[in-house]
């Protein structure tokens, strides 16, 4: 089941479309990082301003250096700790969509410690686009049970997998971490 809902994702975004997908922490929509299009459709169909960015997900901390251009110390040890999901807002991002990058030159980047999503990131190649699966202003939902029709009629692909779980799910911890190891939470 999970091997053939990884294939059926792999292919939509392959093919530049966007997917509802579970993660580590709440249902997300996801596209190919380098995909300007189909991120502007993500941004689109949640009616988000687009200076307002989105994070990226990673299968492993060793990918982090293709994606930012000097990876504070500290933000090994913070991933390796975290009890929670931690999302690092770092600055020097490169190797991905100009459409995902802030003013400031950072992105937010996950390690995500989902078997689903590190198994499409692996087949993919590339960082997974992820934010929350909710229309810009709404509350993010907690499950799949909560997520609005209009965004599941929006994706080209919706993944098969924990749609009936209840369990209610939160988003990550939001870190900014500078350079010299500086940081702040964004959100806890």
């Amino acid at each position: 089941m999970l091997r053939e809902e990884v294939a059926k994702a792999l292919k939509v975004i392959q093919e530049g479309g966007i997917i509802l997908y579970p993660t580590d922490t709440i249902w997300g929509i996801g596209c190919d990082s380098t995909n300007t299009e189909a991120i502007k459709r993500i941004f689109s169909l949640k009616q988000r301003d687009e200076a307002k960015s989105m994070i990226i997900l990673l299968d492993t901390e060793n990918k982090l250096e293709s994606y930012i251009k000097e990876v504070p110390a500290i933000a090994y040890d913070l991933i390796e700790f975290a009890e929670n999901p931690l999302t690092l807002v770092m600055p020097g991002a490169r190797n991905i969509s100009p459409a995902l990058i802030a003013e400031d030159g950072s992105v937010g980047i996950r390690v995500a410690k989902h078997e689903f999503c590190q198994q499409l990131i692996q087949r993919l190649r590339k960082p997974l686009v992820s934010t929350s699966a909710n229309i810009s202003g709404k509350p993010s939902p907690q499950n799949f049970g909560e997520v609005d029709q209009e965004i599941i009629d929006g994706v080209d692909y919706v993944v098969d997998l924990e749609q009936h779980s209840t369990e209610l799910k939160k988003a990550s911890t939001i870190m900014r971490l500078q350079p010299d190891g500086r940081f702040e939470f964004l959100r806890r």
